[in-house]
């Protein structure tokens, strides 16, 4: 390396140095005035709307038919014929079971026949008794035998009908207990008849909520095997008892129910609808809870507004707002923890389906 290059070398250094504090010192300064990027956070919003709020209780009940019964019979004898299956759908009087009826039968023929000879006697013997031929005891004799063999055939009557055995009233038939040929017992059990177009159902409310429940009341009934169908019927009748153990207060109510869609022993879901108001509501998601404090995020000039507000009752999926909030005001429902108060927002449209 020659000299002249050797005595430049501490220059070289020195106006490397230089260079490096020049970009040095500049740099940030370029950074500086770049502007800073803004961050908009995506959110989906609804709106408070005024709607109905119904205050409602809940409670469980089994179904009962309106009526029910065992069909038995009131006599020992034979199955001569049964005129029903199970499950089957019945009128008032339809005919259900027929029993040995021979003897009964026979023995009606006979008083019959025995009724009609003694009225005969009688009726000569009063043609007697008008021309002085016979006497008064003789015609009261053959009047009192009359009226005996009167009453023997409507007791043996009675017996023959009950011999056939018929719906008292319109329901729906259960299992068939019997065959024919059967020897059946007074009292055993043939099948049961429910009457279901109407069901009635008793649930019980606890008692601070008795001064709020009333005959004609409205009720909402659901169950398990029926998905979104919903039964509407009416309370008919309030317990004037209070359980003293349980503090409950027992409540019976009817559902019309024409197409046997319920039927007894059913577990229901009842809903009581104890008032129904026009509230303020809002998505249950836009509440936003710091400790005994509620807060939503507004959308105003495309930023997000924090407003402290007040809740009332809920109910799945919607709140009450008493204070704080206004009609028709966007609330965020999705995106809200990414907020801050004035953080910039873009409002996500909810996608529709085209139609097909």
């Amino acid at each position: 390396m020659s000299s002249s290059i050797k005595s430049r070398l501490p220059f070289i250094f020195i106006l490397g140095l230089l260079v490096a504090l020049i970009v040095y010192i500049n740099w940030p300064q370029e950074q500086g005035q770049q502007k800073p990027r803004q961050r908009v956070v995506p959110v989906k919003t609804a709106v408070a709307q005024t709607a109905e709020f119904k205050d409602v209780i809940e409670a469980l009940g089994n179904a009962r038919a309106n009526e029910q019964v065992l069909i038995t019979s009131n006599y020992s004898d034979l199955v001569d014929e049964v005129s029903f299956q199970d499950g089957a759908i019945v009128r008032k009087g339809d005919i259900l079971v027929r029993l040995n009826n021979q003897e009964e039968a026979a023995k009606v023929r006979e008083l019959e026949a025995n009724l009609a000879e003694s009225v005969a006697q009688l009726n000569r013997f009063q043609d007697l008794l008008t021309k002085r031929a016979t006497s008064k005891s003789q015609v009261d004799q053959q009047e009192a035998q009359t009226k005996a063999i009167a009453a023997q055939l409507l007791s043996a009557r009675t017996k023959l009908n009950e011999l056939t055995i018929t719906a008292p009233f319109d329901g729906v038939l259960g299992f068939r207990e019997i065959s024919v040929g059967a020897y059946v017992q007074s009292g055993d059990v043939i099948t049961s008849l429910d009457d279901l177009s109407t069901v009635k159902v008793d649930f019980s409310v606890p008692e601070r909520f008795y001064t709020t429940i009333a005959t004609g009341q409205m009720i909402e009934a659901t169950n398990t095997a029926y998905d979104d169908k919903v039964f509407a019927g009416k309370i008919i009748s309030v317990d004037p008892r209070i359980d003293n153990a349980t503090r409950m207060v027992k409540v019976r109510a009817e559902i019309p129910n024409a197409d046997y869609a319920l039927r007894a022993g059913m577990l229901l879901t009842i809903n009581v609808e104890r008032s129904v108001e026009q509230v303020l509501q809002v998505p249950e998601s836009a509440i936003i809870p710091i400790e005994d404090d509620h807060f939503v995020f507004v959308i105003a000039d495309g930023k997000a507004v924090r407003k402290q507000v007040g809740v009332g009752r809920r109910k799945p999926g919607l709140v009450e707002i008493t204070r704080g909030l206004n009609e028709n005001e966007s609330v965020v429902v999705e995106g809200a923890l990414k907020l801050r108060d004035g953080t910039n927002v873009k409002v996500i449209e909810p996608k529709t389906q085209e139609p097909s």
